[in-house]
């Protein structure tokens, strides 16, 4: 971007009418594969103090097309609430789908909410591909547990989840969370050994920055061809240690990104985090759209140059 069209860029977002990225390159770059269909999703997480179905209205509004199931809502009485049960059966899974479709949204992932190694982990997990299965949603998303992680129980129960997701047409991807699975390269490592086209990587690299203080740059570099998602949040370090929502914090998401930019593979890029550093968290949930909106427009800005420019 040269000096007169970043200016230009900042005048329209500065007025509040932001120039559109132009659409993937309909041509992969000579003798690779095709265009990465990046699917650029919201949870609700960021709304987790407010109903879900105010999440939902408040993510289309933002001018999304997709949203990641994850994980719960203050509803009526103030009690918590998930947004899908770990125990619901495969129907209540079919019906929050739809009611998604109702508002505009398709779902791309949802959270499993255990962890590989729990005890119940194998029994959890193949409950969640199969309400996965049943409401048509393509990803369901695990991680390690922080203090770290059984690599040969990881290897074993995804050994055994293979076959299952295959079955309910469904990639288990497992993220980055701090530990022994604290990077893509080591989670990479164990999808490796897996070895199934079901049981893949999902990348977040605010977690590898926060968790681990590593730089995601180079280990996305390690494990790219095994990513199959994103969960999208940044990390900042100084003034103060906080995770925040894309272009605020100090990951180069242009980095990030382009070593998946022409897979020919569909990509669900899901923001987890669209929080504003050093701001109190909102109050309104107007304030939470603002946030979400911000962070789809980056997020399609960035994806829209790595697409289209001649990189080197």
């Amino acid at each position: 971007m040269d000096r007169r069209t970043f200016l230009a860029a900042g005048a329209a977002l500065a007025s509040g009418s932001q120039p559109q990225p132009k659409g993937p390159a309909t041509e992969p770059p000579k003798g690779g594969p095709a265009a990465t269909k990046f699917l650029v999703a919201c949870m609700p997480l960021p709304y987790a103090r407010f109903p879900l179905a105010r999440a939902l209205k408040g993510i289309q509004a933002a001018g999304y097309k997709y949203v990641a199931w994850g994980t719960t809502h203050v509803e009526e009485g103030g009690a918590p609430v998930p947004v899908l049960a770990a125990d619901a059966p495969p129907d209540k899974a079919k019906e929050l789908a739809a009611r998604c479709k109702d508002v505009g949204l398709e779902t791309v992932m949802m959270f499993s909410g255990v962890y590989p190694e729990a005890k119940d982990g194998l029994e959890v997990l193949t409950h969640r591909v199969k309400q996965a299965g049943a409401a048509g949603v393509p990803q369901v998303l695990t991680f390690g547990h922080t203090k770290g992680g059984d690599r040969k129980v990881w290897v074993e129960r995804l050994k055994a989840l293979g076959p299952v997701a295959k079955d309910h047409n469904v990639t288990l991807v497992v993220k980055q969370h701090g530990g022994d699975t604290g990077t893509g390269e080591a989670c990479a490592g164990i999808t490796r050994e897996v070895d199934h086209p079901n049981v893949k990587v999902n990348y977040d690299a605010g977690n590898v920055l926060d968790y681990l203080d590593k730089d995601p740059i180079p280990d996305i570099k390690a494990c790219a061809a095994e990513v199959r998602s994103f969960c999208i949040k940044d990390h900042r370090n100084w003034p103060r240690d906080e995770d925040c929502g894309p272009g605020f914090g100090e990951i180069d998401h242009y980095k990030l990104l382009a070593p998946v930019a022409f897979t020919g593979l569909t990509i669900p890029v899901a923001c987890e985090n669209i929080s504003v550093p050093l701001l109190p968290r909102p109050d309104k949930p107007e304030d939470v759209d603002a946030n979400a909106k911000r962070a789809r427009e980056y997020l399609e800005l960035v994806l829209g140059g790595l697409q289209t420019a001649k990189l080197p």
